[in-house]
């Protein structure tokens, strides 16, 4: 029987990388997908290379910091197939770069709209749906960021609103245990995807090295001898998403090729 055999899993943030990789993996596995993201050209891309025929697939532009549309993205998914059985929240501010020293605090405060309140926003539209059903998973994706600071780029306000988020987990899980829906965290680590191609990719070309040369600094520090690819960390999101996971909740998964080990 399929992971998520008749399952709707909502999933924001869906773009080239990690959030398209999420909802192929809930198609995949046997579930309905309902895609959100603030570019419906991105949106209508994924859904397409997902499920061409449409059939298990909805999606909605949706600005996470935009209370009512996030409700729309919820209300989608109860409209197109007849409920929500699972969030996945992947939707995130993560290009702002910099430390304390040369903070500016006010794009601080957009980031933690984005990343800590706009998660919230998501998670709490998808509730009445959640709890009419009976119960379900709620999965915010994190970062390794968030409890062991990197050493290669600095992004203080990212690491803080992922930490608070991960922090709110906590308080969630007990909050909606008695509804028996489960909250989650995955907190990926260097991840082979089109971001750290990018960066991979700018730092050889900056530094005049081999893109060999630059990846194989981040390889060394891991555990395992490759990165862990955004499609792995798809695979644990939907693994928490599921009822596989029916036991697991307030849980922090690190997914970063053994990086870190706590």
């Amino acid at each position: 029987m399929s992971l998520l055999a008749g399952k709707t899993v909502v999933v924001s943030g869906v773009g080239a990388g990690l959030g398209h990789q999420v909802a192929a993996a809930v198609v995949r596995d046997g579930g309905n997908a309902v895609l959100g993201a603030r570019t419906e050209a991105n949106l209508a891309k994924s859904a397409a290379g997902i499920d061409p025929g449409g059939r298990r697939t909805a999606f909605r532009a949706t600005d996470i910091t935009d209370e009512e549309q996030c409700e729309a993205l919820a209300a989608l998914a109860r409209e197109r197939f007849g409920g929500i059985d699972a969030v996945v929240q992947v939707a995130a501010w993560d290009s702002y770069f910099g430390g304390l020293e040369d903070a500016d605090f006010a794009t601080w405060q957009s980031v933690v709209d984005v990343n800590l309140l706009g998660t919230l926003r998501m998670t709490r539209a998808c509730l009445p749906a959640l709890k009419a059903g009976g119960g379900g998973s709620v999965v915010f994706i994190g970062t390794q960021s968030a409890v062991a600071a990197p050493s290669q780029v600095k992004q203080a306000a990212y690491a803080a609103s992922k930490g608070a988020l991960t922090s709110a987990m906590y308080s969630l899980a007990r909050e909606l245990g008695p509804y028996r829906i489960r909250v989650n965290t995955v907190l990926p680590g260097w991840m082979w995807g089109p971001p750290v191609q990018a960066y991979v990719q700018f730092t050889a070309l900056t530094e005049r090295v081999p893109e060999e040369e630059v990846l194989a600094r981040l390889t060394e520090r891991m555990a395992l001898p490759e990165l862990a690819t955004d499609g792995d960390v798809a695979d644990a999101a939907v693994f928490l998403a599921s009822d596989r996971a029916r036991a697991v909740t307030g849980q922090s998964l690190l997914v970063n090729a053994g990086e870190l080990m706590r």
